[in-house]
């Protein structure tokens, strides 16, 4: 007696993936002999190599170029000839830079100004957020609108102001003339110094600050607001059963909590204050005393087409920026050893 035919058939061969791995054809190649981890480590570096190039392409070869250029004897003239064979090395760009006037005035604006617009932000961004930290009626509108000068694209924000301190038509000199007892239309944009009750400011320059202070307070704003959000209302609750005032749950359990972002927005406040170029040529191009650095950088560009000296007068200010960063760093590393 045969036996049954379903005996003589032979079970399909079924082939793992370590016997495909293992084939013939993939038995060689470099991705079958790779661990599981270096395979995963492979696509990680896949993955971040655009990015990597896209930061390489737009920061890293442009900084070296600045470097380049601030010792070499340039003038954006021989830019289209230059090669690295018949450029003349020097520190004359340097030198120059450090025993110019123009410098040192140049920075010690650009160190007012970023630390006004620092401190000004800041108070204002905290302030507003502890005012409306509590919920009310209305209160996502009231946030909607102060995010509205941060979203307002800066030319738009710059032409504003530009007409409100208009002299000659402007808003504000309107309203001085007609209520405040003004003499004469007061020149916002063009005037470095101004005497209010016999002490000189510098009118133009605190102008500038104003608006980089209105344009800048919703973005410390955000990050005050998050930082309160996350703080457990627990806590506060407790202190004020046990009959702690506002005074010291503001001063002594919210304060510690908002120190970490408040350092950090020092920082970055200071660094983005301290290149800023936009907002001020808008306004006042440089006049009336406020030549900040940047802008000093765009006119030895622009105007004296010297590029050795616009590059050593922007790797100048890279040295103090890295130089603030490093002492950010290591405050940071100290509190978290304490």
């Amino acid at each position: 007696m045969s036996p049954p035919p379903w005996r003589n058939r032979c079970p399909p061969s079924r082939q793992s993936s370590a016997d495909v791995l293992t084939s013939p054809t993939q038995r060689f190649s470099p991705w079958a002999r790779m661990t599981r981890a270096q395979r995963e480590n492979l696509n990680g570096h896949l993955l971040t190599a655009p990015t990597l190039l896209v930061i390489l392409a737009i920061v890293i070869v442009p900084f070296l170029a600045v470097i380049v250029f601030a010792f070499a004897d340039l003038r954006l003239v021989d830019i289209p000839y230059m090669n690295l064979g018949n450029i003349e090395w020097t520190l004359d760009n340097i030198i120059g830079a450090m025993e110019s006037k123009a410098f040192w005035g140049a920075l010690g604006t650009t160190i007012a100004y970023a630390t006004l617009t620092t401190l000004g932000a800041i108070v204002c961004g905290l302030a507003i957020a502890l005012a409306i930290r509590r919920p009310f009626r209305g209160r996502g509108v009231v946030r909607a609108l102060l995010l509205v000068p941060y979203v307002l694209p800066v030319i738009a924000a710059a032409t504003i102001w530009r007409t409100m301190l208009n002299p000659q038509y402007g808003l504000i000199n309107a309203f001085g003339l007609e209520f405040l007892g003004w003499d004469r239309p007061i020149g916002f944009l063009n005037t470095s110094t101004y005497e209010v009750f016999g002490v000189s400011i510098p009118l133009t320059l605190l102008t500038v600050v104003a608006f980089e202070v209105w344009k800048t307070t919703p973005l410390t704003f955000l990050f005050i607001t998050a930082r309160l959000q996350s703080i457990p209302g627990d806590i506060e609750e407790a202190a004020a059963l046990d009959g702690a005032s506002s005074r010291k749950i503001l001063t002594q359990i919210v304060a510690p909590q908002l120190r970490a972002v408040v350092l950090l927005l020092i920082l970055l406040r200071f660094i983005w204050s301290f290149q800023s170029f936009n907002d001020i040529y808008l306004l006042t191009g440089g006049a009336g005393g406020t030549q900040v650095m940047a802008v000093k950088v765009y006119t030895e560009l622009i105007t004296r087409a010297d590029i050795g000296s616009a590059a050593s007068y922007g790797l100048l200010m890279s040295v103090i920026l890295a130089v603030l960063l490093v002492f950010y760093v290591l405050l940071s590393r100290r509190k978290e050893t304490l």
